[in-house]
């Protein structure tokens, strides 16, 4: 397989910055020396490893796009921005025929799902990137839809705590939550317990110092009505490191997809990905 054209956005972002590095040290990609930005970013550029990225806001990107993908042809882009680009940065990408793996959350879901279905390329939007935690996902999907109801009369009660500058609640809380309302439990998602405070996360949870600007805890907790029972699932993830592996398989999933022009289907989850790789 050829090296496959990545620019990845989001930089100076610390997700971006780390799915940069990793990417300049795979040898599947070639790295796109590019990156969409916000608007309210004053730098010009940014270095990963000695790399000089040149940083594109919105008012400058379409002046330069045309370019890029004629310099970097085949060009797939790697989206880990602000929720509140999600929707424009979509539209952006579907104008201008670019595949692209979408890790960003939040941003309206529905319209992200008609941009893409409505274009010409293939995109794997997921609120999750990391494979393992997909897979615990698809799990509960499994036994959401097999047993429903079976923890009918149960609370629940769901804490997600990560870095202070998360904008959003965790889209992996959200459809956690919604399996185990299909299982029984009444749980509305703005009751979900959103904790971004550092002394909170170090004090009470235990989150290690390295850590702080950069986790996710999950805790989802199970109480029987009288209290007899109690069941738990957690998911603690320190660092981002176990983003890249999915969305670099997202990545060669898609280009998978193009080069045999197998993609009637436009838009693509992580579950896809990871059942196109069993």
């Amino acid at each position: 397989m050829n090296c496959i054209p990545i620019m990845i956005n989001g930089l100076p972002g610390n997700v971006a910055r780390i799915m940069a590095a990793s990417a300049l040290r795979d040898e599947r990609f070639s790295f796109v020396p590019f990156s969409l930005t916000g608007e309210q970013i004053t730098q010009g550029e940014v270095s990963v490893d000695q790399t000089t990225v040149t940083l594109l806001k919105p008012s400058e990107r379409e002046d330069k796009i045309n370019d890029i993908l004629g310099s970097y042809p085949g060009c797939i882009c790697i989206d880990y921005t602000h929720p509140t680009a999600v929707n424009d940065n979509a539209k952006f990408y579907v104008a201008h025929k670019i595949p692209f793996v979408m890790g960003t959350t939040g941003g309206d879901r529905q319209d992200l799902e008609r941009t893409v279905k409505n274009g010409s390329v293939p995109a794997v939007i997921a609120p999750n990137m990391a494979k393992q935690i997909v897979g615990l996902q698809a799990m509960l999907e499994y036994g959401a839809n097999t047993f429903p109801g079976l923890f009918k009369g149960f609370t629940l009660q769901v804490t997600e705590s990560h870095q202070q500058g998360k904008a959003d609640t965790s889209g992996t809380a959200k459809a956690l939550v919604a399996c185990f309302n299909q299982l029984g439990t009444d749980f509305e998602i703005s009751n979900i317990e959103k904790i971004r405070d550092p002394e909170i996360q170090k004090e009470n949870l235990g989150v290690p110092e390295e850590y702080i600007s950069g986790h996710g805890w999950h805790t989802y907790t199970l109480k029987a009505p009288d209290g007899s029972a109690l069941f738990e699932l957690k998911h603690n993830i320190n660092g981002r490191q176990i983003y890249v592996s999915g969305t670099f398989d997202a990545v060669v999933f898609l280009k998978s997809k193009i080069d045999t022009n197998d993609f009637e289907q436009k838009f693509f989850t992580m579950i896809d990905v990871l059942t196109a790789g069993k």
